[in-house]
C-alpha cells in the first residue's frame, strides 16, 4: 500500500508539473501578442514606390518586434482623417503616415497628440503641428541634383519641361523650387516649362506632349516621380524621340524615385538618370523611430549611425534626412554631384 500511495504521489507530482509546464507555454505565446501596436497608414498603392514601401513595412515591423494595424488613405486627406480615428479607437501607441496634403494634416496631428500617440511622418513634412519625427530626404537636394544633371548635359543652353509633383506638398514645393532655383543660378541659358501635374501620370503625359507639339526643340524633362515615367516614354516613343543617348534626337531624362523599372530604363537608354528615394529606409526608419517614441527615447539634430541627419525643422518638429543618391549609366559627377551606376547593388531598386 506504502509503494501503491507513493507512486500516486509522483505521478500527481509529474502531473502537476506538466500542467506547469503546459501553462508556462501558453504564457511565452501570449508574451508575443505583447508587441506595441502601431498604426500605418498608406498614402497611395497605385505607383510602384509606395507599393515597395509597403511590401518593406510589414518586414520591419517584423523585425522591430511591432504589431501593426494598416489602412490605405489613397491621397484623400478626409480618408487619412478617418483612418486615423480608426487607429485611436483600436488603441495604438502611435502612427506612422504619409500625408500628401501637408496643410490639410493639422487638425489630425492636434487630435492625435491629445490622446498622447506618437506620430511619424513620411516622406512629407507637416505645414503645422508637432510630430515625434519626419522621416524623408532632402528633397530640395532631388531638384538641385536633376538641375545640375541636366544642366550639364545640355551645355547650359536649351529648353527643358518639368513635371512638377502637388504643390500642396512640402516634396512638390521642394523639389519645384530647387530646380528653378538652381536653373536660375547656374544655367540661366536653359528656358524651363514648369507643368503642374498633381502627381497624376495621364495630365503629365499630356502636357509633355503639349509642350514638345509647341517647342520641338525641347531636350530636356525632370519628372518629380515616377509616377510619370510610363507616360513620358510613350510620348518620346510617339514622338519618334526615345532613342539612345548618341542620337542627336535624343531627350534627357531625368526621374526621382529608384524604382526597378527606371534603373532598367536607365541601363537600356531610355532615360538617363533619376535619383533614388530610399523605400526601404523609409519603413524601416518610420518604425525605427515609433517604437522609440513608445520606449521613451529622444532625439537631437545631428549626424545618425546610418548615414544620415537629423535636422530641427522648426521647435518641436525634427527631420531624419536619409541619403538619396543621383543614379546615372556611367556613375560620373555632374555638376559636382557624384553619382553611382544603376546597376549598384546598393539600391534598393536593384534588391526586390
Amino acid at each position: 500500500m506504502r509503494f501503491r500511495t507513493a507512486l500516486c504521489s509522483v505521478v500527481s507530482a509529474m502531473s502537476a508539473v506538466a500542467l506547469l509546464s503546459a501553462c508556462s507555454g501558453s504564457g511565452t505565446s501570449a508574451s508575443s501578442s505583447d508587441k506595441p501596436l502601431v498604426g500605418v497608414d498608406y498614402p497611395r498603392s497605385d505607383t510602384d514606390f509606395w507599393n515597395s514601401y509597403i511590401k518593406y513595412t510589414p518586414q520591419y515591423g517584423k523585425e522591430l518586434g511591432l504589431s501593426l494595424k494598416t489602412t490605405n488613405s489613397q491621397n484623400d486627406v478626409a480618408k487619412l482623417t478617418a483612418n486615423a480615428q480608426t487607429f485611436i479607437s483600436q488603441g495604438v501607441k502611435g502612427v506612422a503616415m504619409a500625408p500628401q496634403d501637408t496643410a490639410a494634416i493639422a487638425p489630425t496631428l492636434s487630435q492625435l497628440a491629445a490622446k498622447k500617440i506618437p506620430v511619424v511622418t513620411v516622406d512629407t513634412r507637416p505645414d503645422s503641428g508637432k510630430v515625434f519625427m519626419v522621416v524623408r530626404a532632402d528633397n530640395r537636394a532631388y531638384g538641385e541634383k536633376a538641375c545640375q544633371y541636366l544642366g550639364t548635359k545640355l551645355g547650359g543652353k536649351g529648353k527643358v519641361v518639368m513635371l512638377e509633383g502637388g504643390l500642396d506638398s512640402i516634396n512638390g514645393r521642394d523639389r519645384t523650387e530647387a530646380f528653378n532655383d538652381c536653373m536660375k543660378k547656374n544655367y540661366p541659358g536653359i528656358k524651363v516649362f514648369g507643368e503642374a501635374t498633381n502627381w497624376d501620370g495621364a495630365t503629365a503625359a499630356q502636357k509633355l506632349q503639349t509642350d514638345l507639339t509647341a517647342n520641338p526643340d525641347i531636350k530636356g524633362v525632370y519628372m518629380e516621380s515616377s509616377f510619370a515615367l510610363s507616360g513620358t516614354l510613350q510620348v518620346l516613343k510617339q514622338k519618334g524621340l526615345l532613342v539612345g543617348p548618341q542620337d542627336k534626337k535624343h531627350v534627357f531624362v531625368v526621374s526621382n524615385d529608384g524604382i526597378p523599372q527606371e534603373l532598367k530604363s536607365i541601363a537600356a537608354g531610355q532615360i538617363d538618370a533619376t535619383v533614388s528615394q530610399p523605400a526601404d529606409l523609409y519603413a524601416k526608419y518610420a518604425l525605427y523611430y515609433l517604437k522609440a517614441a513608445i520606449d521613451g527615447k529622444t532625439f537631437k539634430p545631428g549626424k545618425t549611425d546610418h548615414d544620415s541627419t537629423i535636422i530641427q525643422v522648426r521647435e518641436g518638429v525634427l527631420e531624419d534626412q536619409l541619403s538619396a543618391p543621383l543614379v546615372t549609366a556611367d556613375g560620373g559627377t555632374y555638376g559636382g554631384v557624384a553619382s553611382v551606376k544603376s546597376d549598384d547593388k546598393s539600391l534598393w531598386g536593384n534588391n526586390l
